[in-house]
């Protein structure tokens, strides 16, 4: 049984476009791999059974993905799987959707499957809008709510991330987040800076613990900005040391992290 990483992301910066018929928003964002990292233990097993272990409901996103790719190829084989937090369920990084795609990614090795990426990109969805960007594995534009990505090159970089202790319910915010604040940026290229998070105002208004330590951030960092519908607030540096620097300095009761950007997902190559 082996541990697998499933890394979290940042939009550097995510524009609300539009309300669209079915509800869901219109979107523009880019988003970043970095090495923060859930990691997930998985082994194949013969009778059929998905099991889990962990201090999470037997309903989460590692289970539901395991059962999607069960169904969608009709296995007998079953998994036993047991994961490992290190990312603030609740922050924008991505962790949920994270750890659904390194199951789809890891069983459909073991479960020896074959399915190309373009076939795990269909059933990805039905998982969450985040789990495509995983499974595409590459620094990415994303449109529409998401799904639609475009493969970006991005410079080398480092990130504090700090991780307000609330958890934000993406539905709720999208619920009132405004829409056609901000245009759609022509990309590429893209550089460090551009755009905005337009969910921040509304996060920072329903919770004053990221309204005040952003404020902080910012007062070191003034390109520093929310990630995805929040909590989690980062800023970028060209070099760890830079970013360590800012880390040092963080005052009593805020908790964050140094993080390396990725070019790619570790597991990229697990699939053609």
């Amino acid at each position: 049984m082996s541990w697998y990483p499933a890394p979290g992301k940042l939009n550097l910066f995510l524009h609300v476009l539009s309300k669209r018929a079915d509800g869901y928003h219109e979107l523009q964002t880019v988003l970043r791999l970095i090495d923060r990292a859930d990691r997930i233990r998985i082994a194949s097993t013969q009778d059929g059974e998905i099991r889990f272990s962990g201090p999470f409901p037997q309903d989460n996103l590692c289970v539901r993905a395991a059962r999607l790719l069960k169904q969608h190829t009709s296995t007998r084989l079953g998994a036993d799987i047991e994961l490992e937090k290190h990312l603030p369920a609740g922050g924008g990084l991505g962790g949920g959707s994270s750890d659904a795609a390194t199951v789809l990614l890891v069983l459909n090795r073991e479960w020896h499957l074959g399915l190309d990426r373009a076939e795990l990109l269909q059933i990805a969805p039905k998982l969450g809008a985040d789990v495509p960007f995983f499974i595409y594995g590459e620094n990415a534009l994303g449109e529409g709510i998401g799904e639609r990505l475009s493969a970006l090159d991005l410079p080398s970089a480092w990130y504090l991330v700090l991780a307000p202790q609330v958890s934000v319910s993406t539905k709720e915010i999208f619920s009132h987040a405004l829409t056609g604040e901000s245009k759609a940026l022509k990309i590429p290229p893209f550089f460090a800076g551009q755009g905005r998070n337009d969910l921040e105002a509304v996060v920072s208004a329903r919770y004053p613990e990221v309204s005040a330590q952003l404020a902080w951030l910012r007062s070191r960092c003034p390109q520093a900005r929310m990630t995805g519908s929040g909590a989690c607030l980062f800023a970028e540096f060209a070099t760890q040391a830079e970013a360590v620097a800012i880390h040092s300095q963080l005052p009593q009761g805020m908790s964050g992290f140094v993080a390396r950007g990725l070019d790619r997902h570790p597991l990229h190559d697990w699939v053609s």
